[in-house]
């Protein structure tokens, strides 16, 4: 017998895999993965294991289970099929440097898993298709890259599921490489490698390993949690292991929908073409999208003309997982807008023209701000969040260990993504992804064109600087501005109460000032046996009849406390400023 994945034997039992490794993990057989493989003496223990510990269902459970099905009948309740929905295809985005094989890994399992129909075949240009396994189905978005990624999630859409990272075993990990990882963490979706191009003489596998571990990655085979396929698109070798590890990874997320429920689509590719006006590329995620259907995406709106799957077919609907090009918007939607639909052609003009006030409104006060003004919004999550470039790796090093290195209470830096080279359209959409403020900073490199428009029009601010103290000076400034003053106690000095006068609005502590002297609007503190009784502020301070800013040691004086009426004769006065500590 040939070894046997864990995930392989979930499927024999009919359970999940997160269902056997609990159980094998119970039964005294913990530290499984559900890609690990077992040999034919370790398949027959876990084989008697599970028979012996699984229990098959009592009389008494399923006489039960049948009671609560009738009552449910008579009752005229519909038997739901999951809490959830019913499992849909995962979606999955494919990422990694230009030339280490993305659009060869694509296009082989486009020709080998996807079953071509009658009408028109694979119709190349549509920016999704499906891939079958065994039955499973799973969802490819076709971009170009993280840049198109990123740009799904720029607007708080979450298009992918999974990401599949492409790494040649023959280059290892490259600039562009480091980038996407950085953009997938960002997302926070499972991540497989694919280690491409094993069929080349000069492949080493181990030394791609080694490169996963310095970003974090610790592959599994090596204890660790990132799946790792080694494969070679170019010859189609392994190509179903990645496609059942994809659905394996989709299982473990618990990937449902309901195609009854409300609509869950995102854009994923948008244009305008010649005849047909604007056309957009949508996946749908939850719920079901029909034509005739008035849809609102963003800051347009339309009646749902008609659709087309990825075989260029004509279809009446598309429901969870699927990819169709939708006919009928009145403008183009952003990439990673989502699709909702609406009762009327009226509520979609005024749910279009909301949005559309309220993408504007942000770009003009953020374009507005100060950096301090960022910083201080980037606060409440206690972190500041920073895309750093450098004009090269020595540098980059300095500025990120100089950076990571200020120490501001309660601040903690956190970089998204580093690299060398001029802050690009991929570090700015980044920035803008996120939930939470951003800000991208560049060390002896500026922004080039597209990034610097796309700044603009996303409210992102760029910061770039030549010297490392001005970029450290003015990132430890903005970090403390972020901070809530912390002041100290500066004595000034204290007096004795004599005597107490009372006036039509309060009274006057006749004092004798023993120690300083006593300034107006100082803090004070009313000491009576030398336990606190209150601590104000002075409101008045007269010698006499005239109404003064201080009195020095070893005179008297009228003083009026805010807010305390209740001073005696003996209350000691302590005098005293704050003055604010510099962080």
């Amino acid at each position: 017998m040939t070894r046997k994945r864990i995930y392989e034997i979930a499927r024999e039992f009919g359970v999940t895999s997160k269902e056997l490794i609990s159980k094998l993990d119970e039964m005294g057989m913990p530290g499984l993965k559900a890609a690990n493989s077992v040999d034919e003496e370790e398949y027959g223990l876990i084989v008697n294991l599970y028979q012996e510990e699984t229990v098959v269902e009592s009389e008494a459970v399923a006489e039960e289970i049948e009671r609560v099905s009738e009552t449910a009948d008579k009752k005229g309740e519909k038997k739901q099929k999951a809490d959830h929905g019913s499992p849909r295809p995962p979606i999955v985005s494919v990422l990694g440097h230009i030339d280490h094989g993305k659009t060869t890994l694509l296009d082989t399992i486009r020709h080998s898993h996807v079953t071509s129909k009658e009408v028109g075949g694979i119709t190349q240009g549509v920016a999704a298709y499906q891939a079958n396994l065994g039955g499973q189905t799973i969802t490819f978005i076709d971009t170009p890259g993280h840049k198109a990624f990123t740009g799904m999630r720029a607007r708080g859409a979450k298009a992918t599921d999974i990401a599949v990272l492409v790494v040649a075993a023959d280059d290892g990990i490259m600039e562009q490489t480091v980038e996407a990882i950085d953009h997938i963490k960002t997302a926070g979706i499972p991540m497989i490698v694919a280690i491409n191009k094993i069929d080349k003489p000069n492949a080493d596998i181990d030394r791609v390993m080694q490169d996963l571990t310095k970003h974090g990655l610790t592959p599994e085979t090596w204890g660790g949690e990132t799946i790792t396929v080694p494969i070679s698109a170019l010859k189609g070798e392994n190509i179903n292991d990645l496609l059942e590890m994809i659905l394996l990874v989709a299982e473990m997320e618990n990937l449902r929908a309901d195609p009854a429920g409300p609509l869950g689509a995102v854009i994923i590719e948008s244009h305008l073409a010649k005849g047909r006006g604007p056309v957009a590329t949508a996946v749908v995620k939850n719920g079901t999208l029909r034509e005739k259907d008035i849809m609102v995406a963003g800051s347009t709106w339309g009646r749902v003309r008609a659709m087309t799957d990825d075989t260029g077919a004509r279809v009446s609907e598309a429901g969870p997982g699927k990819a169709v090009e939708i006919l009928g918007l009145q403008d183009i939607p952003h990439v990673g807008t989502m699709i909702e639909v609406v009762k009327s052609q009226n509520e979609a003009k005024i749910a279009a023209a909301k949005q559309k006030q309220q993408e504007a409104a942000p770009r003009r006060s953020r374009a507005k701000m100060s950096v301090e003004d960022l910083f201080r919004e980037a606060m409440e999550a206690e972190k500041l969040r920073l895309v750093l470039k450098a004009s090269s790796t020595g540098a980059l090093e300095a500025a990120k260990r100089e950076i990571g290195g200020i120490g501001v209470e309660g601040i903690k830096v956190e970089f998204l993504h580093t690299g060398v080279g001029p802050i690009s359209e991929g570090d700015v959409l980044l920035a803008s992804s996120i939930a939470e403020d951003c800000i991208v900073v560049g060390f002896g490199v500026s922004a080039d064109s597209k990034a610097a428009r796309l700044a603009e029009h996303s409210g992102v601010i760029i910061l770039t600087y030549d010297i490392i103290y001005d970029l450290l000076n003015e990132i430890e400034r903005a970090l403390k501005s972020m901070l809530a003053p912390e002041y100290e106690e500066e004595h000034i000095g204290e007096a004795e109460v004599r005597e107490v006068f009372k006036i039509p609005d309060g009274v006057v502590a006749g004092c004798y000032v023993t120690d300083g002297k006593v300034e107006r609007k100082a803090k004070v503190r009313v000491l009576r046996d030398d336990e606190e009784q209150f601590v104000g502020e002075i409101l008045s301070l007269h010698r006499f009849t005239e109404n003064v800013r201080e009195v020095q040691n070893g005179r008297e004086c009228g003083i009026r406390i805010k807010d305390f009426d209740d001073v005696q004769p003996g209350d000691r006065l302590s005098v005293f400023a704050l003055k604010e500590i510099e962080r």
